[in-house]
């Protein structure tokens, strides 16, 4: 089991996770080893864009919603270098990056399913 697999487990049980993921499928959304937070997410809340932690033909990836198909409960997974993974459902999208490196990423905090405290605030935020 891999360090994604350990924190979708955490976040598919409520818990927001603060992790620095490796690679470089993200850049310049995020840089290799920069803190992220993850969060349960609503799924159905989801748009093109968003960060989200979510399983693909059985790899976990922080990648991006490049489609949703709301029909069908699913949405389309992408690096940000134009590959796409695939469209998996709703049911394997087990969070949603709510900050990159201390900054809130806009609009994912209204789609975060909240079952702890809050996350705390950065000074002067």
């Amino acid at each position: 089991m891999g360090m994604l697999d350990a924190v979708a487990g955490r976040v598919a049980g409520g818990a927001t996770v603060e992790f620095r993921p490796t690679g470089s499928s993200m850049v310049p959304l995020i840089r290799s080893r920069q803190q992220v937070v993850v969060g349960p997410v609503d799924p159905a809340l989801l748009e093109v864009g968003d960060i989200v932690l979510a399983r693909v033909a059985g790899t976990v990836y922080l990648h991006l919603v490049s489609a949703v198909d709301p029909a069908r409960r699913r949405v389309q997974i992408s690096n940000n270098r134009g590959r796409v993974n695939g469209w998996t459902g709703h049911d394997r999208v087990f969070g949603i990056c709510l900050s990159v490196g201390g900054a809130p990423r806009t609009g994912a905090e209204r789609k975060a399913r909240r079952t702890g405290p809050p996350l705390p605030r950065r000074p002067g935020a």
